[in-house]
């Protein structure tokens, strides 16, 4: 088994919350040309339950950001987690939230730090966080990818991204790339 390269959240006390998941981590610095770029964020290998996938901006965001989406890429075929179409976050403020909130037909959404604000599920939705569950291509490199375009040369800012997580195979595992 590959070795682990997640944690859990711990309490005040450093005792692990394990109710829910495994939590990877993944900074991104934005360095993208006039161009549309994928970003592989995390490596799936096995099958693995997403309990959350989102991102905070850390530096704030270039003025030229569009087209924000995560998506799954086994090296032959790219599958949406969210709308392709993506979300226009130019200009993000440092502590706004990226998060996936709906089904793969939805654009992430954009929570954005210039004022204070409640964001909560619709009456649709159960959980905040819209689940999934990702299985690996067997003898291939499958990636959970942030994909972008701009127009700036080059864009620029940070974002930390999470993935929430649970192993369903004994050989699930998730590595940040």
């Amino acid at each position: 088994m590959p070795a682990l390269t997640s944690a859990y959240w711990r309490d005040a006390n450093s005792v692990p919350i394990t109710t829910d998941g495994i939590y990877s981590t993944k900074s991104l610095t934005l360095d993208g040309s006039n161009e549309t770029k994928a970003n592989p964020l995390w490596r799936i290998t096995g099958v693995v339950e997403v309990r959350g996938i989102w991102g905070v901006v850390t530096t704030v965001v270039g003025s030229n950001h569009t087209a924000a989406y995560w998506r799954l890429n086994d090296q032959t075929a790219q599958v949406d987690i969210t709308l392709s179409t993506g979300t226009t976050i130019s200009s993000a403020a440092v502590g706004s939230l990226l998060v996936k909130k709906g089904l793969a037909t939805a654009a992430l959404t954009l929570s954005t730090s210039a004022a204070g604000r409640v964001t909560e599920p619709t009456t649709l939705e159960t959980l905040y966080h819209s689940p999934f569950v990702v299985v690996a291509k067997n003898g291939a490199n499958t990636d959970i990818e942030y994909i972008y375009s701009t127009t700036q040369t080059p864009t620029t800012g940070v974002i930390e991204f999470f993935l929430r997580w649970l192993p369903l195979s004994t050989n699930a595992a998730v590595t940040a790339q």
